[in-house]
């Protein structure tokens, strides 16, 4: 993935707000050239001819408009420009001087279901002439982008927008799904499947045990008020119902609830209504956002994808005459960390194997676990338990790596803003926030304002802290994505029973991603062509954000019929 050349050809594809969409030739300064306006059925065939002659760049709104109806015709857009994604980059990056306007006028923003803190986006028809609209803002955004003059917005913004278009192609393709083996372990798990609105057998028998023991045989356990007030009568004195803290407890009645509890989110979250709505026709098709967390990471507006539970991961099965690559990096955040500080001695710990045992290996700790404690306590800025007392240890073997997450977290604690290695910017702290650290420097500020004005700001501190490196750990990944997108779609296609829908019938393709983990499905014949791919991906997304440092972002990969690990 390459850098945007000056001239290369741009053509911008807007939705004309009823069921066409206007074609725009794009000249070097971004004005209009030309346009073409194209029926929903002339658009396939017109994004084909396109994409066999010279493969432009397309400036789109956003790859949810654009490539579902493309997709369904077994057309794909080879590279675009993401106006979407790319403005939540460039609206907060302090990588400029001058970012962009603060919001998109045709941008409608939804809760999604992973978090109240994320969004998911539809495309709002609201302009009066949305060609003009896209184009203004693909200037904007390009005079933003030409500000920072090292490149890495542009490879960034690059990145995001090829993230785009993997999200729609994922969703498009669907990840192969196993319908039996799911209800299978549904049922092994939980117990036979219930009758409308009842609860499997073997939930019935840990809610009876625990009202047994609580001594409440009406209890409602999904009821939090009710089920505290039941735990505090016998003794069992805990703030919230969370697994961590019951743990905390010995109590004949903590083993059962947390095994209610584990079982109930697995009835809730991926149970037999969650198989009927998202798996159809032996695909499981979430709906992805990239970007959609501050950091970087992606979200999800349906179907849970970024929290599959690891007991259904035998599910996920390839079609016959087909397999799976399922690939993960080790460790990968810290391993940008130590290519973010250039701190030679952490990538020397990191360097062909497991990087915790490198860190046992210089003596900062003495176990394995211990090393895996201290990391992620430095990255995540503990300060108490094991990670805190183990911290220390690290700034004395890797000072430069160290030295960039607590400056990070200075910057925060000062309400500042830190961004990632290719210019993803955190977000300010609030008003609110800001109000409380201003009054606790006040002469009359009480003690206890004081108090939770320091909390507070340390807790931003460590939100500041772990953006940096979890922001530049989602880069690396956006870029892997992308090259694995590039190098599969060289392959020619295979002679192989035609399963897979839209273009990916006979080609191997992207089919999962969680953060630092892809799973694709790819011919039988073409495993270990695709194999490959991922690897070298892998390596020139290190190279792309790190040049020549020696940092080490193994992989482990195998090609399998299941998911299961």
């Amino acid at each position: 993935m390459s850098t945007i050349p000056v001239a290369e050809r741009r053509v911008a594809l807007v939705s004309d707000g009823s069921s066409g969409v206007v074609a725009v030739e794009i000249g070097a300064d971004g004005d209009e050239l030309s346009r073409r306006v194209l029926t929903a059925s002339e658009l396939p065939g017109y994004v084909r001819e396109q994409e066999e002659n010279d493969a432009p760049r397309w400036i789109i709104r956003s790859a949810r408009e654009i490539c579902p109806a493309l997709l369904a015709e077994g057309v794909r857009l080879g590279r675009t420009h993401d106006l979407l994604l790319c403005h939540a980059i460039l609206r907060d990056t302090a990588a400029v001087s001058r970012p962009l306007a603060a919001s998109l006028r045709w941008v409608r923003r939804e809760p999604s279901d992973e978090a109240p803190a994320l969004f998911d986006v539809e495309i709002d028809d609201g302009p009066d002439d949305p060609v003009a609209e896209a184009l203004d803002q693909f200037r904007d955004q390009r005079r933003v982008i030409a500000e920072s003059k090292d490149g890495r917005l542009t490879l960034l913004c690059s990145a995001e927008s090829a993230g785009g278009l993997v999200a729609e192609e994922m969703r498009a393709a669907g990840l192969p799904w196993n319908e039996r083996v799911h209800d299978e372990i549904l049922t092994a798990t939980l117990g036979a499947r219930p009758a409308a609105g009842g609860l499997p057998r073997r939930m019935v028998e840990l809610g009876d045990e625990v009202r047994g023991i609580l001594g409440d045989p009406s209890l409602h356990l999904d009821s939090q008020p009710k089920l505290l007030r039941a735990l505090h009568r016998v003794g069992v004195h805990v703030e919230s119902t969370s697994r961590w803290e019951l743990a905390e407890h010995r109590h004949p009645v903590v083993e059962p609830l947390l095994a209610y509890k584990k079982l109930s989110r697995l009835l809730s979250a991926n149970g037999w209504a969650w198989l009927a709505e998202w798996v159809h026709d032996g695909r499981f098709r979430p709906v992805y956002i990239p970007g959609g967390v501050v950091t970087g990471r992606w979200a999800s507006a349906g179907g849970g994808a970024l929290q599959l539970p690891r007991s259904l991961r035998p599910a996920v099965r390839a079609d016959d005459g087909w397999a799976l690559i399922v690939a993960d990096v080790a460790q990968l955040e810290p391993r940008m960390l130590a290519g973010m500080a250039g701190d030679t001695a952490m990538a020397k710990a990191a360097q062909g194997r497991d990087l915790y045992a490198g860190v046992v290996e210089s003596g900062a700790v003495s176990t394995r676990e211990e090393a895996k404690y201290a990391v992620l306590g430095a990255m995540y800025g503990a300060t108490t338990g094991d990670s805190g007392r183990l911290v220390p240890r690290l700034r004395k073997v890797y000072p430069r790596a160290m030295a960039l997450v607590d400056e990070a977290a200075r910057t925060g604690e000062d309400g500042g803003v830190v961004s990632t290695w290719l210019g993803r910017s955190s977000p300010r702290p609030s008003a609110e926030w800001s109000r409380m650290q201003s009054r606790a420097t006040d002469a009359d500020a009480d003690q206890a304002e004081i108090a939770v004005a320091r909390r507070r700001a340390r807790d931003w501190g460590r939100f500041t802290r772990n953006f940096v490196v979890q922001g530049t750990a989602a880069e690396w990944s956006m870029i892997w994505l992308a090259e694995i997108r590039h190098r599969l779609q060289r392959l020619p296609e295979a002679r192989v029973a035609a399963t897979a829908s839209g273009p990916f019938t006979r080609t191997a393709h992207l089919a999962f991603f969680l953060h630092d983990e892809v799973i694709l499905h790819v011919p039988e014949e073409q495993a270990e062509a695709a194999a490959d791919a991922v690897r070298e991906a892998a390596a020139v997304a290190t190279a792309r954000l790190f040049g020549t440092f020696p940092i080490d972002v193994p992989l482990d990969l195998r090609i399998a019929q299941s998911a299961e690990k």
